[in-house]
């Protein structure tokens, strides 16, 4: 049983906020309607410069921090919120995406329950911007020593997923402030080289993707997600296969997401770039032909046509 304790919460919540005026309002409800009661909800202003501290402010509830800086990023904001976090545990939650009610007692009572492990982590779903549901996450479950198969696939997702004791975070440091992408990534496999994790096989993070969650520096995202693994490479001497790996998992996602809408000719060209890296470090290359040349037929109709006709022609729209 958990008590309510203005003065010793047991978590922490924090939330980077950038002009986020559309989506802040129900992601901090999704925070104060959890059933576990006993945290505190840290929001870190990050230089918005629309009504998101407005409407932040008009929040009335005792466990809600507010605190504004200039404008720095997502990371620098991140580690200004456990400067002030005095909780237990750590959760971060970014300023468009929802928690399901149970999100916090369920990783909580899953941490209390496998003492050995120090982050505690759900299933992501993804939504519109409208909440509507678009499509499922991995939902995979992956317990104890987990480095391995968080190199291969960032299973967790995301950066509104885990519980993390804070005195892992604390051993480890913060987020990396040097990385223009995959800081979520570098923060989880830097836990789990030294910690356990376990899984709460529930969907409790729903992400929501919108036209701004689209980066459009994917080249930047190709640059630090080499980063990241060539760092857990470093940090854990794999056999070289699982390096390839690695690679060929990072060319996929990144080939995919440069398929995504809104489509333009820069896209297409970056797609069958990465296209090719994936295709070079697959090993399997020749048993995903099929799947490969799709992938370049896409890009080629992104490459060659206008943005409306390629629309037209891979999205079915009229």
């Amino acid at each position: 049983m958990y008590y309510d304790n203005q003065n010793n919460p047991i978590i922490s919540v924090i939330i980077p906020a950038y002009n986020c005026q559309k989506t802040i309002k129900a992601t901090i409800a999704s925070v104060l309607n959890q059933t576990f009661t006993n945290f505190e909800l840290i929001v870190i202003n990050d230089g918005s410069q629309d009504s998101t501290l407005e409407i932040i402010s008009k929040i009335e509830d005792y466990r809600l921090k507010i605190f504004s800086f200039e404008n720095a990023g997502g990371n620098v904001s991140r580690n200004r919120g456990l400067n002030y976090a005095v909780g237990d545990f750590v959760s971060f939650l970014d300023a468009d995406d929802i928690w399901t009610p149970e999100k916090l007692a369920s990783q909580l009572q899953a941490l209390q329950n496998n003492t050995d492990c120090q982050v505690a982590y759900s299933w992501t779903d993804y939504i519109d911007e409208k909440d509507n549901f678009l499509v499922s996450g991995r939902h995979f479950i992956a317990n104890g020593d987990v480095y391995e198969q968080l190199l291969l696939n960032n299973f967790l997702e995301n950066g509104s997923n885990p519980l993390i004791c804070k005195e892992a975070i604390a051993l480890i440091g913060g987020f990396d402030e040097s990385l223009s992408a995959a800081q979520d990534w570098d923060m989880w496999l830097r836990l789990a080289n030294k910690f356990n994790f376990v899984c709460v096989p529930a969907v409790q993070i729903l992400y929501r993707v919108s036209a701004n969650s689209l980066s459009s520096n994917l080249i930047r995202q190709e640059t630090a997600c080499l980063q990241v693994i060539e760092r857990a490479y470093k940090a854990r001497q794999f056999d070289k296969h699982i390096w390839y790996m690695a690679m060929t998992n990072i060319y996929k996602y990144l080939a995919c997401k440069a398929l995504q809408e809104p489509f333009n000719r820069y896209k297409g060209m970056t797609a069958a770039l990465f296209i090719w890296k994936y295709f070079i470090n697959n090993s399997s290359r020749f048993y995903q032909i099929k799947f490969i040349i799709i992938l370049l037929l896409k890009a080629v109709i992104i490459i060659i046509f206008p943005a409306a006709i390629s629309t037209s022609l891979l999205a079915g729209k009229p």
